[in-house]
């Protein structure tokens, strides 16, 4: 490869183009520092997978090979840019479906080869955690994140854009996994996390009680299978159910796993001392957390950073400004993994 075309102060100014296609959405984006979205493609795959009540791997590989040349070619314009504009190709290494991850990386990495462009592995979730650098005030380090999606649970202790502690992770289900079946259960289909939250807002947590898994009260992980049992043998034992009693389970069930996931979020920052917390992935555009969150970080003294709904859900321009961070902290010589390097479908101990 040629390398970088900027060096020094330069750097700075690079414009990375990211690539994600972890699990179920197509994404291609160009950033500018880092912190400026020049453009930003998402393709969803929603419609394809409703049916079947989740993602079905083989579909979601066969819609990413028809998407990357769209979307790619859908960012440039927007930005009014092309393959000579940009310094580097930022692409998702894992965690995901190892089908729709290698459908992404082989084609990032294809274009930085036959470019002479470097190219830069990012993981998934260290994306999400630098998505709230994408927002025009963003947390100073060091500070807390929760993210929350269909897939992951994590407590992280970020002391720079590319070194996060693990202080706590889901011991079964996800958060996003946990809304999701929740509404199949209730014959509300795929997927259920706007749904649920939208039926909780008008619902009454008090009239039921669902549990709330705490573990071990000095630890932080997390579960929601036992929730989910709960809400399943209430709907099973309830028979027929009107629409005031699915409003009113939505809602039980979204307090039963906010109060869990913003109190352990507000005390992991307790024991690190941070005043800055963020929230991140697909389930921190849920409208319930978001304010159990606001409210809880505000009598803690706590500042609170949520991405706008859009850079929640998966997308590429959080993989280009990971990108753009690894590429600063780890220098040029250190960022493309070579030709033996390979996507990963399980999180690593440590980002």
């Amino acid at each position: 490869m040629d390398g970088l075309k900027r060096t020094g102060k330069e750097m700075k100014d690079m414009i990375i183009l990211g690539i994600e296609t972890s699990c179920d959405e197509t994404a291609a984006a160009l950033v500018s520092d880092g912190t400026k979205i020049l453009s930003s493609t998402v393709f969803s795959q929603i419609r394809a997978h409703r049916p079947f009540g989740g993602v079905v791997p083989e579909i979601a590989s066969r819609k990413h090979i028809e998407a990357l040349v769209p979307a790619l070619d859908d960012a440039f314009e927007k930005a009014g840019l092309g393959f000579d504009d940009i310094d580097a190709i930022a692409v998702t290494m894992g965690p995901g479906l190892i089908g729709s991850l290698l459908a992404g990386f082989s084609f990032a990495k294809a274009c930085a080869f036959s470019r002479g462009l470097p190219w830069i592995g990012v993981n998934h979730l260290e994306g999400h955690v630098n998505s709230v650098f994408l927002e025009p005030a963003p947390p100073p380090f060091p500070f807390v994140a929760l993210l929350a999606s269909g897939g992951h649970t994590t407590l992280y202790h970020a002391t720079s854009h590319t070194r996060m502690e693990i202080m706590g992770q889901t011991r079964d289900d996800a958060a996003g996994e946990a809304y999701d079946k929740v509404s199949g259960m209730l014959g509300l289909g795929y997927p259920g996390g706007k749904v649920i939250d939208d039926l909780a807002a008008a619902g009454e947590p008090g009239n039921l009680s669902f549990p709330r898994a705490w573990l071990d009260k000095n630890a932080f992980d997390f579960s929601f299978s036992g929730l989910k049992t709960a809400v399943k043998r209430h709907i099973e034992a309830a028979g027929a159910l009107s629409e005031k009693e699915i409003r009113d389970i939505a809602a039980e069930f979204q307090a039963a796993a906010v109060d869990v996931l913003a109190c352990k979020l507000i005390r992991a920052a307790e024991k690190k001392d941070c005043r800055h917390i963020a929230v991140v992935g697909g389930v921190a555009a849920n409208q319930g957390l978001g304010a159990r969150v606001r409210k809880d970080a505000d009598a803690a003294g706590m500042t609170v950073h949520i991405p706008s709904p859009g850079l929640c859900g998966d997308n590429a321009a959080m993989i280009a400004s990971a990108g753009h961070w690894r590429l600063m902290e780890k220098g040029p010589e250190n960022i493309s993994p070579g030709l033996g390097a390979d996507v990963f479908s399980k999180i690593p101990p440590l980002l």
